[in-house]
This record gives C-alpha cells, structure tokens and sequence, in this order.
C-alpha cells in the first residue's frame, strides 16, 4: 500500500512559479512510476506529467512541455513538480498518483492517488 500527499500548491500571478511535492509512503515507492495530473472545475482529470522508476523515462503534456519540470528522489520517496511560467489556464487541483503500469499518461494506469492541492493562476 502507498499514500500519497501533495503541497505546494498556491496563488500566483502568471509567468509565477510554484514548486509541488509529493510525499509517499510505503516501502515500494521507488518501484512505481509517478505521475502528475490535473483537474479543473467542470473538466476531466488529464495527464501533466510522469517519471519512471529511476527518472529515465520522462513524459509531459504537451501544454507543460518547456514549462514544467518533474523530478523524483526515491531516498525521499518524493516526486516534485517545478511549474514555471505559470499561466491561469493552468489553474486546477494537482494530484500526483502512483503505479506499475506503462501507459504513463492514463489515469487508469496508476494504483495510488493523492488527494490533490489547488494551484490558481491570476491573470
């Protein structure tokens, strides 16, 4: 079993920054890949971002590419998510979510949700 919780999240006037983590529980953590997503009032969940085991393998939406970093340190079990040039589309709850599977940008492939922190974006 993993628990994930999420910080970071906050208000910022766009092209602000803002730093997210998550923090995981349970001794597989560093086997799991680990994704980013987010959701806006009255959309459905999509995918941000995603980090594989070792950080070999990264993936990202393309509305984030250039502007988001993610990153992970499994001897902190702690995946972040480095948001710059933030813009007011990027408003939404944050969850990061962890899982086995491949299909990295799906939220059907993670086992492990956290329960989300809000990020707005000012205009």
């Amino acid at each position: 079993q993993v628990q994930l919780v999420e910080s970071g999240g906050g208000l910022v006037q766009a092209g602000g920054s803002l730093r997210l983590s998550c923090v995981a529980s349970g001794r597989t953590f560093s086997s799991y890949n680990l994704g980013w997503f987010r959701q806006a009032p009255g959309k459905e969940r999509e995918f941000v971002a995603a980090i594989n085991w070792n950080g070999g393998r990264i993936t990202y939406a393309d509305s984030v590419k250039g502007r988001f970093i993610i990153s992970r340190d499994n001897a902190k079990n702690t995946v972040y998510l480095q948001m710059n040039s933030l813009k007011p589309e990027d408003t939404a709850v944050y969850y990061c979510a962890g899982g086995g599977s491949s299909r990295v940008t799906s939220t059907l492939a993670y086992d492990y949700w956290g329960r989300g922190t809000q990020v707005t974006v000012s205009s």
